[in-house]
């Protein structure tokens, strides 16, 4: 079921995007862009280390960053991509924790509403990980973990993009930590794009982690998904979409 919020979470940019060409990708963390209007190559910092395959194509537009930092290696850094429809994606992962953030501390996501739970602190280290964020009701203490989700195909948005080792045994430890007595787990899934109307795991690209999200959720750990809009003003938390197996 699709729930909008009943308080959207609002981030605006406190930067102005700088209108770019997509050229390449020489490796994971580094794209080459063209600025509009000159023949400057630029090198620009890509936060998100997806595959990225069907969204960074050479001509889509890349909306930068600038950012004037002593001992960066980049100048720029990556925020937007526009795809073939002209919806605009987010490319920087750590932008779904803090709308994530934003809206625990807020009450804005329905799962959470009408519920005595309450935000504690951002990134707490328990049972050989490091969870998101910390909550708690009267009886246990809660760790969310919060996953960035930019691949679509057809109108859903599917996790991940690539084998995500890392991401798998993040999903195992705490579906291990749900189960123990006084706590509790969350799993949240962010589609950082406005043209999706659920959430899937990607089984064909990775089986272990699909496997992994069902064994979680036939042990009781809630999987929930929201759903972000981005404009060039800055970015929207709006409403929670399914998460299906």
């Amino acid at each position: 079921m699709i729930k909008d919020f009943d308080t959207p979470i609002w981030i605006p940019w406190s930067f102005p995007l700088i209108e770019t060409t997509f050229i390449e990708r020489p490796n994971r963390y580094i794209i080459h862009c063209r600025k509009e209007g000159s023949e400057d190559i630029l090198r620009v910092h890509l936060p998100d280390p997806g595959r990225l395959i069907e969204l960074l194509n050479p001509g889509v537009k890349v909306y930068l960053h600038h950012i004037q930092k002593e001992g960066r290696k980049t100048e720029y850094s990556a925020v937007l991509v526009q795809t073939n429809n002209n919806i605009l994606v987010s490319l920087n992962p750590n932008m779904a924790n803090d709308l994530v953030r934003k809206a625990l501390q807020n009450q804005a996501i329905p799962f959470f509403q009408n519920k005595e739970i309450e935000y504690v602190r951002r990134e707490y280290s328990y049972g050989g990980a490091r969870w998101d964020f910390l909550l708690q009701d009267q009886n246990s203490q809660i760790a969310v973990e919060v996953k960035s989700v930019t691949f679509a195909k057809d109108g859903i948005a599917y996790f991940p993009d690539a084998v995500t080792e890392r991401g798998r045994k993040h999903v195992q430890k705490l579906t291990d930590l749900h189960l123990l007595t006084g706590w509790k787990g969350t799993l949240i899934f962010v589609a950082q794009r406005e043209d999706v109307q659920k959430v899937l795991p990607a089984t064909w690209i990775d089986p272990k982690f699909s496997a992994a999200i069902q064994e979680a959720v036939h042990n009781g750990l809630p999987v929930i998904a929201v759903q972000a809009k981005c404009s060039k003003e800055g970015i929207l938390l709006y409403r929670q979409i399914p998460f299906s197996l």
